[in-house]
């Protein structure tokens, strides 16, 4: 009978250290994006957290610097992922590219979209980075969650998280159709997001702590 195959060695302490990188970042991010968001002179529960990042905001460099840490936490946990789920790093590190995008174009005040709001070419690229990178972050949840070969604890996380990310990104995605800027999607949006971060940080963690 053949022996079970085992990791390498070599490979694991870089991985580990990778997903410890990644989850000190997404807390740091977060942190820093909260920051921006509570301090800052936006419309409180009644606007986007892009918002925060508009460039008049004294508080816009605190919010771009957290969305680039976010960004760098996605692209970490990429590359901490066991080789088993190379499909959900892929998406990890096309939501870090996106997250990057999203940090770098500013939106106008008030971060205007269409169908209810006019909007400039910024807005819409900061827009669409936006939602992409949230996008890419609960699609990797899903292949963690369906790929059998992945860590049971990998996809118990993914299961837990996508049970409340899947309706909070339907419901975000049908406010801002039907209803536009106000303070359903305010909430929702920051419960999604709030999700990715809980998400991304706890399997970092468990990637970091997995012999």
């Amino acid at each position: 009978m053949a022996e079970p195959r085992r990791a390498d060695p070599r490979t694991a302490p870089p991985r580990a250290a990778a997903a410890s990188a990644s989850a000190a970042c997404v807390v740091a991010g977060a942190v820093a994006v909260t920051v921006a968001v509570v301090a800052g002179p936006g419309p409180g529960l009644t606007g986007y957290v892009s918002e925060a990042g508009v460039t008049d905001s004294a508080y816009a460099p605190a919010y771009r610097i957290g969305v680039f840490a976010l960004a760098a936490g996605l692209l970490l946990l990429a590359a901490a992922l066991p080789p088993v789920l190379r499909a959900a790093a892929g998406l990890l590190a096309a939501g870090s590219v996106f997250a990057l995008v999203s940090g770098a174009v500013t939106c106008s005040a008030g971060c205007p979209l269409p169908p209810f709001e006019r909007a400039t070419t910024a807005d819409l690229v900061h827009g669409a980075a936006s939602i992409l990178a949230v996008a890419a972050v609960v699609l990797a949840m899903l292949v963690v969650m369906l790929t059998r070969a992945a860590p049971s604890a990998l996809r118990r996380l993914a299961a837990v998280a996508l049970a409340a990310a899947l309706p909070l990104a339907g419901a975000t995605a049908v406010a801002m159709l039907f209803v536009g800027r106000g303070g359903l999607i305010a909430v929702l949006e920051r419960l999604l997001l709030l999700v990715a971060v809980l998400w991304g940080t706890a399997t970092a963690t468990a990637v970091a702590l997995r012999r």
